[in-house]
């Protein structure tokens, strides 16, 4: 076979494998996003309490190196679920407080809803039609995120709301240009197994509908007291 013809070969193959990739992570993503939703929702139903979403938490925590551990085996597949489902369920006892804390609770938490879902679809467009390489932004991605979560735990003791309000804003941002970065490494052959491709994007979806719903509190928020 001549050189060009095998060098035109070699970037279909991997044209192949990236879409395949890509297509196995949305796929994936969605169904653990669903999922997650469910349990979230179970653990309202239940009124959960914050007892219980620090336990789920700690175990996602777990099940998320579990998780990277499996990711090779059809294993991976039920670890990247159950990791779903521990931090959707987590989630359940901080929407509550904001059904109980607002008047607004529940449209707060469909527009944060709706916030995160279009971010994510712009985001990811963007770096689909642009194929930008953004691999340069791994160690300022970190660096910012190392320096929320200082913040946030220094906040526990200083409760300055100016500095909890910043400090969303930040991660919202982190989290829309996490979305990008993690994106561009499946098109860029950065990041070729679709399970953790999942487990990255899904935890950037989740910060970002936190941090938003948050933010929305804060700003546009009816306190029931």
């Amino acid at each position: 076979m001549p050189i060009n013809e095998t060098v035109i070969s070699r970037r279909e193959g991997s044209v192949f494998a990236t879409n395949s990739v890509l297509r196995n992570t949305y796929l994936l993503l969605s169904l653990t996003l669903l999922f997650s939703s469910g349990m979230a929702g179970l653990a309202m139903a239940n009124q959960a309490g914050f007892g219980s979403s620090i336990v789920a938490f700690i175990f996602g925590f777990i099940l998320l190196f579990a998780t990277s551990a499996l990711r090779n085996s059809v294993w991976g597949i039920v670890s990247v679920f159950a990791f779903t489902g521990c931090m959707g369920y987590s989630m359940g006892p901080m929407l509550n407080q904001f059904i109980r804390g607002y008047t607004n609770g529940g449209q707060l938490i469909l527009t944060a809803l709706g916030g995160t879902g279009v971010t994510f679809f712009l985001c990811s467009a963007y770096i689909l039609v642009t194929k930008k390489d953004l691999s340069g932004w791994g160690k300022f991605l970190m660096i910012g995120l190392v320096v929320c979560i200082v913040g946030s735990l220094a906040n526990i003791f200083l409760k300055m709301p100016a500095m909890q309000l910043a400090i969303s804003t930040m991660v919202t941002l982190i989290s829309a240009m996490l979305m990008m970065y993690d994106t561009s490494r499946i098109i860029n052959n950065g990041e070729s197994n679709y399970i953790m491709a999942t487990t990255s994007l899904f935890l950037d979806i989740l910060m970002l509908f936190q941090n938003l719903l948050m933010l929305l509190g804060m700003l546009t928020g009816n306190s029931r007291n």
